[in-house]
């Protein structure tokens, strides 16, 4: 490790030199992540390696499932406090997870196997990080997850990205009253699949303005996009976004 004396190390300077909120992008906590199934790391990978043969063996083999995840769980504590000892409190936020839990209807599976199954890993993850760090944890997981936020709560999660409005259930009115003071919510400033891909300028601005004022209230909110700003978005509506952000925020527009 670096000298704690020497500050001359430009990756130190990045972490102290700054007004900014830092996040740790650790990874490595998405327990059963699907994007990892495949095996795409692996030449000749085995067991499992189907999305509906792994969502299936949360029924069939739910003590392989545990077992897999107590693994991961060691793992993902071992590196934490690896990473601690790299970083200190230079970072704010840790992020732990990028699992996606909900689909555009509703969750992947049942509340009751995510309780049984996640969340005790989960918690386990989080309370390390509230225990020995000062660091806030975040995750992603896009899709209708209104039936697990309560879970999410319980479990240690600080930060949840994003918020996807479009999908079933996930009203930003009631989710911003029932767990604006116990979440801060990062992202679902805009719909991409619909309204800042294909929409017009005007339908960007009014949905940023209105989306602001139902989430800003209070604090806890990260303006962001629902999800990546992918190919082809019109660079009128990406101008009206930042702008009508910059509005609500009393700042200068940016050049039209």
């Amino acid at each position: 490790m670096e000298d704690e004396e020497d500050t001359s190390f430009p990756s130190r300077r990045l972490f102290e030199e700054t007004e900014y909120g830092i996040i740790g992008n650790l990874g490595g906590g998405g327990l059963g992540d699907a994007a990892w199934v495949p095996g795409p790391n692996e030449k000749h990978p085995k067991g499992i390696r189907k999305m509906e043969d792994w969502l299936m063996a949360h029924i069939l083999y739910p003590e392989y499932i545990k077992a897999v995840f107590a693994m991961q769980t060691e793992v993902m504590l071992k590196n934490l406090e690896i990473y601690r000892q790299a970083v200190g409190d230079r970072i704010q936020i840790v992020w732990i997870s990028g699992n996606d839990f909900g689909t555009q209807q509703g969750e992947f599976f049942a509340v009751d196997i995510f309780r049984k199954l996640y969340k005790p890993f989960y918690k386990k993850i989080n309370d390390w990080v509230h225990a020995n760090t000062t660091w806030k944890t975040y995750y992603h997981t896009c899709g209708s997850v209104v039936n697990l936020l309560d879970d999410f709560v319980e479990m240690g999660m600080d930060i949840i990205n994003p918020l996807q409005f479009s999908a079933k259930g996930m009203d930003p009115v009631v989710i911003k009253q029932k767990y604006g003071d116990k979440l801060v919510f990062w992202g679902g400033g805009v719909d991409t699949q619909k309204v800042l891909s294909f929409g017009t300028a005007q339908e960007v601005e009014d949905q940023v303005k209105e989306r602001l004022q139902q989430l800003s209230p209070g604090g806890g909110y990260v303006f962001n996009t629902i999800h990546n700003v992918v190919g082809n978005v019109p660079a009128q509506n990406l101008l009206a976004m930042f702008n009508a952000y910059r509005e609500f925020c009393g700042l200068k527009l940016l050049n039209k």
